[in-house]
């Protein structure tokens, strides 16, 4: 395979910012389905969509994949989060509920720029070595994450490739800073059929819906790049105009860096700076969405 700096050949490498939270026991599920914003009971075993844990007023605390492992064990592979953060604030919901949430440190994630060998879509795979293969292909081409025990070195451009890629696909990655600033459609994350405005009550539904209902969507993810690194939280400015903000940002292995930022969806056209530095509108890749198929 020809040298791309910003696809590396095929080769396995750990994710460390990934980690994996498991929720298990009877309740689990009718938990899941109470607190996190898309539809948990539509999950088959070993189906898995994005989603994401939000404030009562409607702003992102976390996103993650969301995968149902057996009839009673749902995993959160949390990209960015920090999972005992997350494990704390959720485990002051459970009450009576028969459910518990732990890490499972065993599930290291591991990366890799190639086809699956078994998983497909949102359909997972549980391989003969124990690992769990979950397929991460859009239209930036072939990827797979598994996660389980393992050896993988790390490999810092890899990695960098990997969140770029992400984003790319309109995958916000969110650091600290971002946590509790942005609604699900302000990221665009109907891109990713990530919410539901259906399936009933959660924290945050109620703004969630009304926005979808009443069309009151006004902002949403622009792709930037940048021969610069764009900060997270940095202004995007129309010459002299604010704009909007940047949400989460990636420096490439080659040069420059590559952004979402929150924007107008209805704007004029302009050129776009942000930090005073020139910065580019790019095209948004599909093909990062996750629907299971329906129960039979």
């Amino acid at each position: 395979m020809p040298d791309n700096p910003q696809r590396p050949a095929p080769s396995d490498f750990r994710l460390d910012g990934h980690a994996v939270l498991a929720l298990s026991g009877p309740d689990a599920i009718a938990f899941a389905q109470a607190q996190f914003m898309n539809d948990v009971a539509s999950l088959g075993v070993m189906d898995w969509h994005w989603s994401g844990w939000l404030t009562p007023k409607g702003r992102v605390i976390a996103l993650f994949a969301l995968l149902r492992r057996d009839e009673q064990t749902l995993w959160l592979v949390l990209p960015d989060a920090d999972p005992e953060t997350v494990r704390s604030a959720l485990s002051r919901f459970v009450f009576r509920s028969k459910v518990r949430i732990e890490s499972i440190d065993s599930a290291a994630a591991v990366g890799r720029f190639g086809r699956p060998t078994e998983a497909k879509g949102a359909r997972a795979a549980l391989l003969d070595d124990g690992m769990v293969e979950m397929d991460m292909r859009g239209e930036g081409g072939e990827r797979t994450l598994r996660l389980g025990p393992q050896d993988a070195a790390p490999d810092a451009r890899a990695e960098m490739a990997w969140r770029a890629t992400d984003l790319r696909h309109g995958l916000p990655r969110l650091s600290h800073a971002q946590v509790e600033q942005w609604t699900p459609q302000q990221l665009s994350l109907d891109r990713l059929a990530a919410f539901s405005v259906k399936k009933g009550c959660y924290p945050g539904q109620e703004i969630v819906a009304r926005t979808h209902f009443l069309g009151k969507v006004k902002r949403g993810i622009a792709l930037l790049e940048s021969d610069a690194l764009m900060d997270v939280g940095a202004e995007v400015r129309a010459g002299d105009t604010p704009l909007g903000t940047v949400a989460s940002s990636c420096s490439l292995p080659s040069d420059g860096s590559v952004a979402l930022a929150v924007l107008p969806l209805e704007r004029s056209a302009a050129d776009l700076f942000v930090a005073g530095r020139p910065v580019r509108e790019g095209e948004l890749l599909g093909g990062l969405a996750r629907r299971p198929a329906p129960p039979l």
